[in-house]
Parts: C-alpha cells; sequence; structure tokens
C-alpha cells in the first residue's frame, strides 16, 4: 500500500517545526497581508507539509517505476520503492529465486542511492503484499489522497503548542488580539494617528470604539487591505498606556483608559478579601451545604459543569455598598472572557424596564462594576435575590430581582456606635424577594464606613470582631442566638471574609458556643 510519511501518526507526535516552515508561513504575510490566528497557520502549514510530500513523490515517480513483486525488471532500470518511503534504487544483479511455495521467481539485487545493497523478489507469480494492485486496492501509480483537517483534529493541538513556541522567539513576529503578523510588515501608525485615536475616544464619552469605526476618521494608504490596518492600529494603541482593549474575547474594542471607573482601574478596598488560612476539615455537612449555598466568590467551589443560561445570587453588604456583583461559582460563566484584556466592558439590561446601562467585569478582582444606580433606583436590600440571565449577545446581559408590591416589614439595621456596630429590628419598606437570614440595613453609611475603617486600620482579627458581632445579632431573636448565615452577613458589613473561615472560627473557638443546627451565642 502506497503510505506516505504524512499518512504515519508518528510523524505528527514528533512534529516539529524547521526554519522552512517557519519561512513558508512568513511569505504567506508577505503575500497575502493578513494576520492568521494560530489555528489558521497550524493549518496551513499541515496542508504544505502534505503538499510538499505529494510535490516530492511526483518527482520520484517520473524517475522510475514503481516496484511491483509480479512485474521484470533489467539490470540498470530504476525502480521506486514506496515500502521503503519512496526510496529509490538501481537494478545491479539477478538470480533466480529458490523457494517451492512460490514457484519460478527472480531475486533481483538493488543498490540505494546511500550505497546500500536489498534484494528482492520479482516475477512472482502469486499475490503479494508488496503488490499495489492488491494492498489496499491501489492501481500502479496511484497516490493516496491525504485528509489536512483530519489530521488537524487529531494532531492539531500539539502542532499549535510546538509552533506558538517557536513564533513567540521570532523577533520580527508579533501578536495581537488571537492574530500572528510580521513586525517588518506593518504598516506605518505615528503619534498624530494614535493623538486622533485618542480625540475620537474623548468624543464618544471614552468609548467603547471598535478599531475599524476609529479608521473611519484615520487615513491610512488606500492600498493597505483593511484587516492589516485595524492589526496595525490596534498594536499601537496596545503599547499606548492611553487606550486599553474592554472588548469581550474575539473583540477588540478600545476605551481611554483615564476615563474608566476607578473602581474598575483599581479593586476598591470594601472588596478585597486578605486569605485567612483555616482548618477546613471543622466544616460539618450542614456548614459545607451553607457555603454552597451562599456561593461566595472566595469560596473554592466549582461552577457547574454545565453554564445554565441564569443564575441567582444573594447581595452581601461590600456588593451593595459598592455597587457590584460576584463572579462565583453560579455566575462567573454568564459573563464574557477576554484573551488578554484585564477589564471587560459590557452592557446591562433592567429585567424590570428594559433600560440598558454600563457594566465591567474585573475577573483580577472577581467583581462586575455598574449596579450602584440599579440598586438605588430599586432600593434593593442587602440580602436581595439578583438574578442574572444571559441574552444572544454575550456582552449583554439582564440582571433582574423579585419585585413584588413594597410592603412593610422589620429587618436587622446596622447602626454604629463607639466604633463598633449594634443591631436593631426597625420598620422599612421592602419591595423585593430577600434572604430574611441575611438581609439587614444600614442608613448611617458614613458611620458604617468608619467602623468598617477603623477595623482595617487597627488590622482586627476575624474573632475579635465576631466576639463583638454574635451577641448584637443574638439580642435580636428569642432564643438569644445567631445562625450562621446571618454572622456571614453581618461579618462582611465591618470586614470582607467568605464564610469558611468565619464557620471554621465557629466550631474552633470555645467562646462560641453551637445550641444545635447551625445557631450559635457567645458563651457566658
Amino acid at each position: 500500500m502506497l503510505q506516505r510519511q504524512t499518512q504515519v501518526a508518528a510523524y505528527w507526535t514528533t512534529f516539529q517545526v524547521t526554519r522552512a516552515d517557519l519561512e513558508y508561513l512568513f511569505s504567506l504575510f508577505l503575500e497575502d497581508e493578513t494576520p492568521l490566528t494560530i489555528r489558521d497557520l497550524a493549518m496551513r502549514l499541515i496542508r504544505h507539509r502534505v503538499s510538499q510530500e505529494e510535490e516530492r513523490l511526483r518527482k520520484l515517480v517520473a524517475r522510475g517505476k514503481l516496484f511491483q513483486p509480479q512485474a521484470a525488471y533489467e539490470i540498470g532500470q530504476e525502480l521506486i520503492f514506496p515500502v521503503l518511503d519512496f526510496s529509490i534504487g538501481k537494478v545491479v544483479g539477478q538470480r533466480p529465486g529458490q523457494n517451492p511455495d512460490y514457484g519460478d521467481f527472480t531475486v533481483i539485487e538493488v543498490e540505494f542511492e546511500n550505497k546500500q545493497r536489498r534484494e528482492f523478489a520479482s516475477m512472482l507469480q502469486k499475490p503479494h503484499a508488496l503488490s499495489l494492485d492488491v494492498a489496499g486496492g491501489q492501481k500502479l501509480g496511484e497516490l493516496p489522497s491525504i485528509d489536512a483537517d483530519a489530521i488537524f483534529e487529531q494532531y492539531g493541538e500539539s502542532i499549535i503548542e510546538e509552533l506558538e513556541a517557536r513564533l513567540v522567539d521570532e523577533p520580527d513576529v508579533i501578536y495581537f488580539a488571537g492574530k500572528w503578523f510580521l513586525k517588518s510588515l506593518l504598516p506605518e501608525i505615528n503619534v498624530g494617528h494614535l493623538h486622533l485615536a485618542e480625540a475620537i475616544l474623548d468624543i464618544n464619552g471614552g468609548g467603547p470604539l471598535p478599531t475599524a469605526t476609529l479608521l473611519n476618521d484615520i487615513e491610512l494608504p488606500k492600498e493597505i487591505p483593511q484587516t492589516l490596518k485595524e492589526f496595525a492600529l490596534g498594536v499601537a494603541m496596545s503599547n499606548d498606556e492611553r487606550f486599553e482593549d474592554v472588548g469581550p474575547a474575539g473583540q477588540v474594542h478600545w476605551y481611554l483608559r483615564r476615563l474608566e471607573p476607578p473602581e474598575v482601574l483599581k479593586i476598591p478596598p470594601r472588596l478585597v478579601y486578605q486569605p485567612l488560612d483555616y482548618d477546613r476539615s471543622l466544616l460539618s455537612d450542614e456548614l459545607l451545604a451553607l457555603e454552597r449555598e451562599l456561593d461566595d466568590e472566595f469560596s473554592d467551589l466549582q461552577p457547574p459543569a454545565t453554564q445554565p443560561t441564569e443564575a441567582t445570587l444573594t447581595l452581601i453588604y461590600p456588593h451593595r455598598r459598592v455597587g457590584t456583583l460576584p463572579l462565583s461559582s453560579r455566575v462567573q460563566g454568564l459573563f464574557p472572557t477576554a484573551l488578554e484584556s484585564r477589564r471587560i466592558r459590557i452592557t446591562f439590561i433592567d429585567g424590570q424596564t428594559g433600560a440598558e446601562f454600563a457594566g465591567w467585569v474585573v475577573r483580577e478582582g472577581l467583581y462586575v462594576f455598574g449596579l450602584d444606580e440599579f440598586y438605588r433606583r430599586h432600593k434593593l436590600p442587602v440580602g436581595a435575590y439578583v438574578t442574572v440571565r444571559a441574552t444572544d449577545d454575550p456582552s449583554k446581559l439582564i440582571v433582574d430581582f423579585e419585585a413584588h408590591r413594597p410592603r412593610t416589614e422589620y429587618i436587622r439595621l446596622a447602626v454604629p456606635a463607639d466604633n463598633r456596630l449594634t443591631f436593631a429590628n426597625f420598620k422599612r419598606s421592602i419591595g423585593a424577594g430577600y434572604d430574611e437570614l441575611l438581609i439587614l440595613g444600614a442608613e448611617d453609611l458614613e458611620g458604617v464606613d468608619a467602623v468598617w475603617a477603623s477595623a482595617r486600620d487597627r488590622r482586627r482579627g476575624l474573632v475579635e470582631i465576631m466576639r463583638d458581632l454574635i451577641p448584637e445579632l443574638a439580642k435580636l431573636n428569642p432564643q438569644n442566638a445567631v445562625h450562621a448565615k446571618t454572622l456571614y452577613s453581618a461579618v462582611n458589613v465591618v470586614r470582607r471574609c467568605p464564610p469558611g473561615p468565619i464557620f471554621a472560627a465557629l466550631v474552633a473557638r470555645p467562646e462560641f458556643q453551637h445550641v444545635g443546627g447551625p445557631y450559635w451565642r457567645l458563651s457566658s
């Protein structure tokens, strides 16, 4: 059977990119003037290797006949041996064959180009595995076709890995927004072009604008392909600190960094968690279930195997105060990702009114910013259920809540006093669904902020904060105890902390008394 190197698995599993391969890819950039993704480059390289081998075999076949065990040959005749990687040899001797199982046949001696000699049976009367019209049903002289797509399907990832490793070491190769090109072939983008891009973005409120829109007002030579213009301007802007790509994966959207919200450029202190060591084995099944229910972004929880099209979470004080949503395990998959961008500009749609407003995904800080006005407009309390729903556009998401006619209810209100938090039950009008164990209000925001700042500046420990809060919360309960979820909600008014360390401290510390179920009190 005619089998080429590129049909053998070992050829691709040990694949290495050569200098000749790189020169071929660079020639593509020169000829097509088009930046390409790594998958495009790998696919083209596979096709090139297959084409190279086909051309080599055609030239070899043109030099002589393909060896066939049933044929007769003369001394001096050149033969091609497919089984030996299409090596070429010259018949230098003949003798009668001696094997009664095969009858009369001739043994030819063949000298190959490397001067090695081997013997082969010829003029066989019986079918042989090396006969091209027997093995695989192929006819003499046929070359089998190779499916480059199938090769990529099976070996593409390892080829991509090898190719990327070679490209990043090439000084003239540049990568931007998922595509590769040559620096030396980029059209010039000068300072004037970048100043004009800044002015365009400034007029448009900072952005976001795609590169193609900016090019409507930035003149580059007409003979340059549009894709190359966009790539060159994008590369130049990515190297200028004034600009930031805030588009989701697959899209380049530019924004002026100086006009991005401060809460996006730097993680708000309220949302910063200083990791605490704790013994996770102390958590009972009940406490672990509560941790999963709360779904704090700093809890080590696995996202769902299949991301649903919507997810619901409950607001805690830090996010309500800053106007953010956590990128917790349940919701993180709903929000778009990016290849390199640290921040992604998205659009929220108010599920109650249909109004659109800007949002920012900050994966580094595990939050989404831009919901303060939404929370205020709908008067959502801490503990409210907030639902995020996907749309057909990954950069647009619906944010909603369980709305109902406002009714007066008793809720916990955080009251600052002497650099500590106290709590009292007050009547308030609530028009949204909420978790009654997490809900709390705060009207003296400056006073609450002062308590938080004092705890941070004095570096008050978690246990010390819990000792202050538990009696205050327990006095609002007829059983003089506090639910673990309620304590979690209150602790996060004073210090950002996921439930794990809080729950572990409840179990481990002798001053905290377990009174059954998820309820605790401070020991006398």
